[in-house]
């Protein structure tokens, strides 16, 4: 569908470039706060981490334009980049006509124009992109050139951008004047599907559209959400290949297709730490179940499994005629959530999309004859895929098991019918 079709004047999606329209969320926000801090703290020494298309390079635009005219700045890429290479460019960009014989000189000068600036409190700002690749000499110039203080602040404020976690780049012996220097480590995090939506319609908006709702209904908008993980540039392009394969309005769900999604640059850290740090553990998921609209149940799910379904032995018993006694299971791993509809009458929905087998993110709603029970889980956030093999060898088995004392605890003497009740694995 072209852009007039669709009731647009401009490309809402821009995949390269300056965006059309720059749409605020609660992480763009906090990072842009960081950014900001940069400049003001004594250190002024910032890591700023997400996966492609996660925002950096959008969110290091508006910090740009935001800092006064009267600071010198420098943006960077450091892919491949030598020491000779960045000083040039930085140099360049602060003004200066290049035309030294060795990069001692070119290392020097910048010494003495970051030391001037910073004595008239306007230290230059240093922002490099693709951190993770600069040449090793580069980095350890960089690291001398944050130890430079004037009055026991940095002569040098500098914000390195990746997107793979950087801690690690730190860990060497030759940064430490770099890794004292560290005022923030920030990572980026995916939009919720609430912010999904908001920043769907507002490029919508920006583009011409005088009804954005009706170009991507808030269910388009929620699959769009899951297709991208809630990260800003995915998003952008899974939603620009949507509008371009519709032949009408409203996009339909099936005009969008889903990438394979990158991991947050958190998660390793998160990791590591959690397998040397002891402290308190993530709040349980919480469920919220309505009907119609109404919350009639709230409670954590704060246990291995969860049964769900018409009987009064189910963990959540819900009294309809549209339930099969025993529903769905769900069952946790680690953080993970997993869903398995149990052979249910009428099925187990999730998002409006049938399922069978279903891994949970935060704010899925599952539809359950006519109620809904919305998952709230922060920590949730890729749908990700479980290793099918090891965790069905251990909590799927071990809760099958469970409903089978469940169904004898029931005095069952004959096992339901396999339309209903059965537990099953398969679609």
């Amino acid at each position: 569908m072209d852009l007039a079709a669709a009731g647009l004047r401009e490309q809402p999606f821009r995949t390269h470039g300056k965006p059309l329209s720059t749409v605020a969320y609660e992480s763009y926000r906090e990072g842009l706060a960081v950014l900001s801090r940069t400049v003001e703290l004594a250190s002024g020494l910032t890591l700023l981490q997400g996966p492609p298309l996660s925002g950096k390079t959008t969110l290091i635009r508006e910090f740009v334009e935001q800092i006064p005219d009267s600071y010198a700045v420098a943006v960077l890429d450091g892919s491949g980049l030598n020491t000779t290479g960045m000083l040039e460019a930085m140099l360049r960009q602060f003004g200066y006509l290049v035309d030294f014989n060795s990069t001692g000189e070119l290392l020097a000068m910048t010494r003495v124009f970051a030391l001037q600036q910073a004595s008239s409190g306007e230290p230059p700002i240093v922002l490099v992109e693709n951190a993770h690749a600069l040449n090793p000499s580069a980095v350890r110039a960089l690291s001398e050139l944050v130890d430079l203080k004037v009055q026991r602040s940095s002569a040098l404020k500098l914000i390195l951008a990746s997107d793979r976690p950087l801690q690690e780049m730190l860990d060497a012996p030759a940064l430490e004047p770099m890794r004292r220097r560290l005022s923030d480590d920030f990572h980026l995090r995916p939009m919720s599907s609430d912010e999904a939506r908001y920043y769907l319609h507002a490029k919508l908006l920006a583009a011409g559209s005088d009804v954005p709702e009706f170009v991507f209904p808030a269910s388009v908008c929620n699959e769009l959400w899951q297709a991208s993980g809630g990260w800003p540039g995915i998003l952008d392009r899974v939603a620009l290949l949507a509008l371009s394969q519709a032949e009408t309005l409203p996009v339909a769900i099936s005009n969008i297709e889903r990438p394979a999604l990158p991991p947050g640059t958190w998660e390793a850290e998160a990791a590591e730490a959690a397998s040397v740090e002891v402290g308190e553990p993530p709040a349980p998921p919480t469920l919220l179940v309505t009907h119609p609209g109404d919350t009639v149940k709230s409670l954590l799910f704060d246990k291995a499994r969860l049964l769900i379904g018409r009987s009064e032995h189910n963990d959540i018993s819900i009294d309809s005629r549209f339930i099969s006694r025993h529903h769905l299971l769900l069952v946790r791993s680690g953080r993970a959530t997993f869903l398995m509809d149990l052979n249910s009458t009428n099925g187990t929905y999730v998002n409006s999309r049938r399922v069978s087998n279903h891994v949970l993110i935060d704010n899925d709603i599952i539809s359950v004859g006519q109620h809904r029970i919305k998952f709230c889980d922060p920590h949730a956030t890729q749908r990700g895929v479980l290793d099918s093999e090891d965790f069905a060898d251990t909590s799927i088995m071990k809760t099958l098991e469970d409903m089978r004392a469940l169904l004898a605890r029931e005095n069952t003497a004959i096992l339901p019918t396999p339309s209903e009740n059965v537990p099953t694995l398969g679609d």
